[in-house]
Protein backbone atom coordinates (compact mmCIF):
# COMPACT_ATOMS: atom_id res chain seq x y z
CA UNK A 1 0.00 0.00 0.00
CA UNK A 2 1.40 3.52 -1.11
CA UNK A 3 1.77 6.08 1.36
CA UNK A 4 1.18 9.80 -0.11
CA UNK A 5 4.49 11.83 0.06
CA UNK A 6 4.23 14.48 2.94
CA UNK A 7 1.88 12.76 5.30
CA UNK A 8 4.97 11.77 7.36
CA UNK A 9 5.09 15.77 8.17
CA UNK A 10 1.60 15.27 10.02
CA UNK A 11 1.94 12.29 11.77
CA UNK A 12 4.29 10.53 14.07
CA UNK A 13 3.80 6.83 13.43
CA UNK A 14 5.91 4.82 10.51
CA UNK A 15 5.14 4.60 7.18
CA UNK A 16 4.98 0.72 7.90
CA UNK A 17 2.11 2.02 10.21
CA UNK A 18 0.66 4.29 8.05
CA UNK A 19 0.56 1.59 5.05
CA UNK A 20 -2.05 -0.33 7.90
CA UNK A 21 -4.10 2.39 8.21
CA UNK A 22 -4.91 3.06 4.35
CA UNK A 23 -5.34 -1.11 4.56
CA UNK A 24 -8.05 -0.51 7.37
CA UNK A 25 -9.39 2.49 5.61
CA UNK A 26 -10.34 1.12 2.25
CA UNK A 27 -11.62 -1.90 4.02
CA UNK A 28 -14.66 0.15 5.72
CA UNK A 29 -15.02 2.22 3.02
CA UNK A 30 -16.02 -0.57 0.94
CA UNK A 31 -18.23 -1.62 3.08
CA UNK A 32 -19.94 1.76 4.56
CA UNK A 33 -23.45 1.64 3.58
CA UNK A 34 -24.46 4.21 2.40
CA UNK A 35 -20.94 5.62 1.16
CA UNK A 36 -19.98 8.59 2.69
CA UNK A 37 -20.86 11.77 0.51
CA UNK A 38 -19.67 14.91 2.62
CA UNK A 39 -16.64 15.39 4.08
CA UNK A 40 -17.88 15.63 8.04
CA UNK A 41 -18.97 11.57 6.60
CA UNK A 42 -15.69 11.34 5.24
CA UNK A 43 -14.10 12.09 8.43
CA UNK A 44 -16.06 10.03 10.92
CA UNK A 45 -15.25 7.13 9.32
CA UNK A 46 -11.30 7.50 9.44
CA UNK A 47 -11.98 8.31 13.12
CA UNK A 48 -13.90 5.62 14.03
CA UNK A 49 -11.82 2.89 12.11
CA UNK A 50 -8.12 4.35 13.49
CA UNK A 51 -10.00 4.74 17.21
CA UNK A 52 -6.97 2.81 18.60
CA UNK A 53 -4.22 4.61 17.25
CA UNK A 54 -2.34 7.88 18.47
CA UNK A 55 -4.51 11.13 18.09
CA UNK A 56 -1.95 12.78 16.56
CA UNK A 57 -1.72 10.37 13.70
CA UNK A 58 -5.95 10.63 13.13
CA UNK A 59 -5.82 14.13 13.28
CA UNK A 60 -2.40 14.44 10.84
CA UNK A 61 -4.62 12.41 8.19
CA UNK A 62 -7.72 14.46 8.67
CA UNK A 63 -5.26 17.39 8.11
CA UNK A 64 -3.65 16.08 5.09
CA UNK A 65 -6.94 15.29 3.34
CA UNK A 66 -8.46 18.81 4.48
CA UNK A 67 -11.29 16.48 6.09
CA UNK A 68 -12.95 18.16 9.55
CA UNK A 69 -11.01 17.44 12.98
CA UNK A 70 -12.86 15.87 15.33
CA UNK A 71 -13.36 18.91 17.82
CA UNK A 72 -15.62 20.97 14.98
CA UNK A 73 -17.90 18.02 14.41
CA UNK A 74 -20.76 18.03 15.84
CA UNK A 75 -22.26 15.38 18.03
CA UNK A 76 -24.77 13.92 20.07
CA UNK A 77 -23.53 16.10 22.82
CA UNK A 78 -24.09 19.36 21.21
CA UNK A 79 -27.52 18.41 20.10
CA UNK A 80 -29.08 16.38 23.09
CA UNK A 81 -32.52 16.70 21.88
CA UNK A 82 -34.77 19.03 19.13
CA UNK A 83 -34.85 22.10 21.31
CA UNK A 84 -31.38 22.62 22.51
CA UNK A 85 -27.76 22.63 21.01
CA UNK A 86 -24.96 24.24 21.51
CA UNK A 87 -22.94 26.95 18.99
CA UNK A 88 -19.48 28.11 18.71
CA UNK A 89 -18.70 31.70 18.17
CA UNK A 90 -15.46 33.12 16.96
CA UNK A 91 -13.41 35.09 19.40
CA UNK A 92 -12.75 37.23 16.98
CA UNK A 93 -16.49 38.81 16.34
CA UNK A 94 -16.33 42.19 17.69
CA UNK A 95 -19.25 41.61 20.38
CA UNK A 96 -16.95 38.11 21.51
CA UNK A 97 -12.77 39.58 21.60
CA UNK A 98 -13.05 42.26 24.51
CA UNK A 99 -13.94 39.36 26.81
CA UNK A 100 -12.03 36.52 26.26
CA UNK A 101 -9.50 36.13 29.25
CA UNK A 102 -6.10 36.74 29.13
CA UNK A 103 -4.95 33.20 30.69
CA UNK A 104 -7.30 31.74 27.21
CA UNK A 105 -5.31 33.99 25.38
CA UNK A 106 -1.70 32.34 26.63
CA UNK A 107 -3.37 29.03 26.46
CA UNK A 108 -4.09 29.52 22.86
CA UNK A 109 -0.82 30.82 21.66
CA UNK A 110 1.64 27.96 23.97
CA UNK A 111 -0.97 24.91 22.58
CA UNK A 112 0.11 26.62 18.87
CA UNK A 113 3.53 26.32 19.72
CA UNK A 114 3.38 22.91 21.67
CA UNK A 115 1.46 21.34 18.21
CA UNK A 116 4.00 22.76 16.06
CA UNK A 117 6.66 20.98 17.89
CA UNK A 118 5.04 17.99 17.63
CA UNK A 119 4.35 17.85 21.94
CA UNK A 120 0.32 16.73 21.55
CA UNK A 121 0.64 15.81 24.83
CA UNK A 122 1.39 19.44 26.19
CA UNK A 123 -0.99 20.69 23.67
CA UNK A 124 -3.89 18.50 24.77
CA UNK A 125 -3.91 19.58 28.53
CA UNK A 126 -3.80 23.79 27.10
CA UNK A 127 -7.19 22.68 25.14
CA UNK A 128 -8.76 21.21 27.95
CA UNK A 129 -7.84 24.42 30.00
CA UNK A 130 -9.50 26.51 26.91
CA UNK A 131 -12.23 24.43 26.89
CA UNK A 132 -13.05 24.34 30.93
CA UNK A 133 -12.33 28.53 30.38
CA UNK A 134 -15.85 27.78 28.07
CA UNK A 135 -14.23 28.39 24.66
CA UNK A 136 -12.56 26.09 22.17
CA UNK A 137 -10.56 25.49 19.13
CA UNK A 138 -11.57 24.68 15.95
CA UNK A 139 -10.32 24.11 13.23
CA UNK A 140 -11.52 26.18 10.07
CA UNK A 141 -11.63 24.99 6.23
CA UNK A 142 -8.14 26.92 5.22
CA UNK A 143 -6.83 24.12 8.24
CA UNK A 144 -6.41 27.63 11.06
CA UNK A 145 -7.44 27.37 14.23
CA UNK A 146 -10.17 29.19 15.40
CA UNK A 147 -10.56 30.39 19.17
CA UNK A 148 -14.30 30.34 19.74
CA UNK A 149 -16.52 30.42 22.45
CA UNK A 150 -19.30 28.10 23.01
CA UNK A 151 -23.16 28.81 24.00
CA UNK A 152 -26.07 26.11 24.83
CA UNK A 153 -28.66 27.53 22.96
CA UNK A 154 -32.69 26.92 23.86
CA UNK A 155 -35.03 27.37 21.00
CA UNK A 156 -37.69 29.88 22.58
CA UNK A 157 -41.27 28.87 21.86
CA UNK A 158 -41.09 25.19 21.14
CA UNK A 159 -40.66 21.89 23.39
CA UNK A 160 -39.61 18.97 22.14
CA UNK A 161 -40.02 15.27 23.25
CA UNK A 162 -37.17 14.15 25.81
CA UNK A 163 -34.35 12.23 24.17
CA UNK A 164 -36.23 9.26 25.89
CA UNK A 165 -40.00 9.86 25.30
CA UNK A 166 -41.75 8.15 22.20
CA UNK A 167 -40.77 10.59 18.80
CA UNK A 168 -37.60 12.56 20.97
CA UNK A 169 -34.61 10.84 18.71
CA UNK A 170 -36.73 11.69 15.60
CA UNK A 171 -36.75 15.37 16.88
CA UNK A 172 -33.29 15.60 17.93
CA UNK A 173 -32.37 13.59 14.13
CA UNK A 174 -34.55 16.62 12.42
CA UNK A 175 -32.67 19.50 14.27
CA UNK A 176 -29.28 17.96 13.35
CA UNK A 177 -30.27 17.54 9.80
CA UNK A 178 -30.92 21.59 9.70
CA UNK A 179 -28.28 23.34 11.39
CA UNK A 180 -25.31 20.80 11.75
CA UNK A 181 -22.06 22.31 10.32
CA UNK A 182 -23.69 25.47 9.16
CA UNK A 183 -23.74 29.29 10.33
CA UNK A 184 -26.80 30.31 12.30
CA UNK A 185 -28.16 34.06 12.95
CA UNK A 186 -29.17 33.62 16.60
CA UNK A 187 -31.66 36.22 18.21
CA UNK A 188 -31.38 36.12 21.74
CA UNK A 189 -34.18 37.52 24.16
CA UNK A 190 -33.28 35.66 27.91
CA UNK A 191 -31.04 33.13 29.79
CA UNK A 192 -33.09 30.40 31.62
CA UNK A 193 -32.00 29.03 35.20
CA UNK A 194 -30.19 26.41 33.41
CA UNK A 195 -27.64 29.14 31.56
CA UNK A 196 -29.35 28.44 28.45
CA UNK A 197 -29.72 31.56 26.22
CA UNK A 198 -32.98 31.51 24.88
CA UNK A 199 -33.71 32.86 21.41
CA UNK A 200 -35.16 32.66 18.04
CA UNK A 201 -32.62 30.07 15.40
CA UNK A 202 -32.54 31.21 11.81
CA UNK A 203 -30.40 28.84 9.02
CA UNK A 204 -30.27 29.45 5.24
CA UNK A 205 -33.41 31.50 5.80
CA UNK A 206 -35.33 29.16 7.39
CA UNK A 207 -37.08 29.67 10.79
CA UNK A 208 -35.88 26.81 12.64
CA UNK A 209 -38.66 26.73 15.13
CA UNK A 210 -41.92 27.19 12.15
CA UNK A 211 -39.90 23.88 10.48
CA UNK A 212 -40.21 21.61 13.99
CA UNK A 213 -43.34 22.48 14.63
CA UNK A 214 -45.06 22.19 11.35
CA UNK A 215 -43.24 19.23 10.96
CA UNK A 216 -45.07 17.85 13.97
CA UNK A 217 -41.45 17.53 16.08
CA UNK A 218 -42.38 20.02 18.56
CA UNK A 219 -45.09 21.44 20.71
CA UNK A 220 -46.05 25.31 20.94
CA UNK A 221 -44.31 26.13 24.74
CA UNK A 222 -47.12 28.38 25.54
CA UNK A 223 -46.36 28.75 29.32
CA UNK A 224 -42.79 30.87 28.13
CA UNK A 225 -44.31 32.18 24.69
CA UNK A 226 -47.03 33.64 23.46
CA UNK A 227 -46.55 34.51 19.42
CA UNK A 228 -49.33 33.23 17.86
CA UNK A 229 -47.72 31.90 14.74
CA UNK A 230 -46.68 29.21 17.07
CA UNK A 231 -49.77 27.77 18.27
CA UNK A 232 -51.21 28.16 14.25
CA UNK A 233 -48.13 26.10 13.08
CA UNK A 234 -48.64 23.72 15.75
CA UNK A 235 -52.36 23.56 14.73
CA UNK A 236 -51.26 22.82 10.97
CA UNK A 237 -49.39 20.23 11.64
CA UNK A 238 -51.98 18.36 14.43
CA UNK A 239 -54.80 18.74 11.46
CA UNK A 240 -52.63 17.26 8.93
CA UNK A 241 -51.37 14.56 11.91
CA UNK A 242 -47.92 14.88 10.74
CA UNK A 243 -44.63 13.57 13.55
CA UNK A 244 -45.26 13.16 16.81
CA UNK A 245 -49.27 14.18 15.80
CA UNK A 246 -49.53 10.93 13.94
CA UNK A 247 -50.42 9.10 17.93
CA UNK A 248 -53.62 9.88 19.27
CA UNK A 249 -52.37 10.92 22.82
CA UNK A 250 -48.73 12.42 22.66
CA UNK A 251 -47.84 12.77 26.24
CA UNK A 252 -46.66 16.34 26.54
CA UNK A 253 -42.97 16.65 27.59
CA UNK A 254 -43.31 19.18 30.42
CA UNK A 255 -45.92 16.40 32.21
CA UNK A 256 -43.15 13.60 31.18
CA UNK A 257 -40.54 15.87 32.98
CA UNK A 258 -42.64 16.24 35.93
CA UNK A 259 -43.57 12.20 36.28
CA UNK A 260 -39.87 11.85 36.05
CA UNK A 261 -39.00 14.60 38.48
CA UNK A 262 -41.95 13.62 41.34
CA UNK A 263 -40.59 10.10 40.68
CA UNK A 264 -43.03 8.54 38.54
Amino acid sequence: MQVPVGLSELVVSSRKAQAKWYTKLLQTWKEAKPAPRTPEQASKIVIRTLKHHQKADVEGLLKYYGLPLPHSLVDAKDIPDGDTLTVYVSAKDRREAPNVPKAVHVAVSQRTKASASKDYQKADVLHKNIIDAGYRVLTGSNNKDILAKKYRIRLSGIDCPESKQHYGQEAKQELIKLVQGKCLLINVYAEDRYGRLVGDIHCNGKFIQEIMLKKGFAWHYAAYDKRPELIKWENAARAKRVGLWASPNPEKPWEWRKKKHDGN
